[in-house]
């Protein structure tokens, strides 16, 4: 896979921003409210699955590892952006990276509560390291608002990524 300097600086810019958004969430317990997986979404969107996924893993790897350190549970938490990533850019790919507006908040939502599911799967198996079984209280305690947030920010990424990318493509050559 051949990439141009301006893709891979690109890529690093998403995959800061990723990471300083990550760095910068807010934490109450299992209620976690953050935007490092818009970078991510860009990233699928202008570049594709190969693109998008490594953005989610190289953003949410360094914030994990400068805010909680590496841990056993670290993959856990980087898992579901690299998927997130793979997913918008198999999408994205599909329709030659001319996204329409519909399209784009069709796959923001959905990129939004992949990441939802997946966290959710994250926190059981989190669960099961912490208390060493299955906490019902701990995955679902949360569950109604986690859910209102990934919707939430799923519709507003849909909104607003369309011009983005628009301005983006003048310097990427895109599609869009």
């Amino acid at each position: 896979m051949k990439y141009s300097t301006t893709q891979l600086t690109i890529n690093a810019m998403l995959a800061a921003v990723c990471a300083v958004l990550g760095y910068l969430a807010i934490d109450l317990f299992t209620l976690k409210f953050t935007f490092e997986s818009y970078p991510v979404l860009l990233a699928g969107l202008m570049f594709g699955p190969v693109n998008g996924a490594l953005v989610g893993f190289i953003g949410t790897f360094v914030y994990q590892v400068l805010r909680y350190g590496l841990e056993m549970s670290t993959p856990l938490w980087i898992i579901p952006y690299v998927i997130m990533g793979w997913v918008v850019g198999t999408y994205a790919k599909r329709a030659t990276f001319n996204n329409t507006k519909r399209e784009i908040q069709t796959i923001a939502l959905a990129g939004e509560l992949l990441v939802f599911a997946l966290n959710t799967v994250s926190l059981f198996f989190y669960s099961r390291l912490i208390y060493g079984a299955f906490s019902l209280p701990f995955i679902t305690g949360s569950f109604i608002p986690r859910l209102a947030i990934a919707c939430a920010k799923g519709f507003v990424y849909g909104l607003i990524t369309r011009p983005i990318l628009v301005k983006l493509s003048k310097v990427t050559h895109n599609g869009q």
